[in-house]
């Protein structure tokens, strides 16, 4: 059997379902996924299998009009996510049809789309009349030639398996690059700092979420088979610290304890995580936050 492996980049505006799309593919979560809009800050490859054809998911952070240092390097992380890969997935929401955000990412799509096929994912498709979908349709083929059209809704799983044997079919002949158990090439200390940071910007409001960055400090295997998880939340302003950490340590209390219990269910085994809070004033003007991350710190001064 010839196998086949390759990159597919789903690029689109903030939430317009890219992390939850990722994991109904790969079948496990691994991309944050919130109500929040620009959650997702790197670029989280996650492993979809389709018979003999491995597909790596690149889930870029949205692209929106960056305004700050880490905007921009979110932003130039989601473009050269696309510019690498074999297939590009354009995602966009059925309901809010193309917007001034859509037409800026066309407009930048075409000077990168030569010599690869690019598809469009009209997402959230439950949420709008069949006339409605064949009109948005017929915009977005007019303003850009894509090579496939799919109607989907990335949380129902409707068209996701027609989007993932087609993925399939275009991935390139060759040996995997994962191995077969593997569903994301991030290490588990960034995807345990990923979960915790979810759970704090489902549990906080406002712009705080992004004001801050969770970090594994220490990682030690325990002989019972167990592991314990030590993170430092960082945040900007001494007022921060006090919210997160809640009255009485409420708030900390809870994300530690929905954090750790993602964990377990994730790793099946028992997990210690033990949070602390530090304020470090310029953790935005920090280029080792942003390796942490994953992002290319000097893409800040594009």
């Amino acid at each position: 059997m010839t196998t086949k492996a390759g990159f597919a980049a789903l690029i689109g505006e903030p939430n317009a379902g890219k992390s939850t799309l990722t994991n109904t593919l790969v079948g496990a979560k691994v991309s944050i996924v919130t109500h929040k809009v620009q959650t997702t800050r790197a670029r989280i490859r996650g492993v979809a299998l389709e018979g003999d054809a491995q597909i790596i998911l690149v889930d870029t952070p949205g692209l929106f009009e960056p305004k700050r240092r880490l905007d921009r390097a979110m932003v130039a992380a989601a473009w050269g996510g696309a510019a690498d890969a074999d297939v590009i997935v354009l995602m966009i929401e059925a309901h809010r049809g193309v917007t001034k955000g859509v037409k800026d990412i066309l407009a930048q799509l075409r000077n990168i789309a030569a010599h690869r096929k690019v598809a469009l994912a009209i997402n959230k498709i439950d949420k709008v009349p069949s006339d409605g979908l064949l009109a948005i349709t017929r915009q977005m083929n007019d303003a850009f030639d894509f090579t496939k059209t799919f109607m989907i809704s990335a949380e129902k799983g409707h068209g996701v398996a027609d989007l993932k044997s087609w993925l399939a079919e275009q991935m390139p002949e060759g040996p995997w690059l994962y191995p077969e158990d593997q569903i994301a090439d991030l290490p588990m200390r960034m995807i345990a700092a990923e979960i915790t940071r979810e759970k704090l910007t489902l549990r906080l409001h406002q712009e705080l979420p992004y004001q801050l960055t969770v970090e594994t400090e220490s990682w030690d295997e325990r002989k019972d088979g167990s592991a314990r998880v030590d993170q430092i939340v960082y945040v900007a302003r001494d007022g921060h610290k006090g919210i997160i950490l809640g009255k009485k340590g409420e708030t900390i209390k809870a994300v530690s304890q929905a954090a750790r219990a993602e964990l377990e269910e994730f790793l099946g085994r028992k997990i210690h995580l033990f949070l602390q809070v530090k304020v470090r004033p310029n953790w935005l003007e920090d280029a080792a936050r942003y390796s942490e991350m994953g992002l290319d710190f000097r893409d800040g001064n594009r």
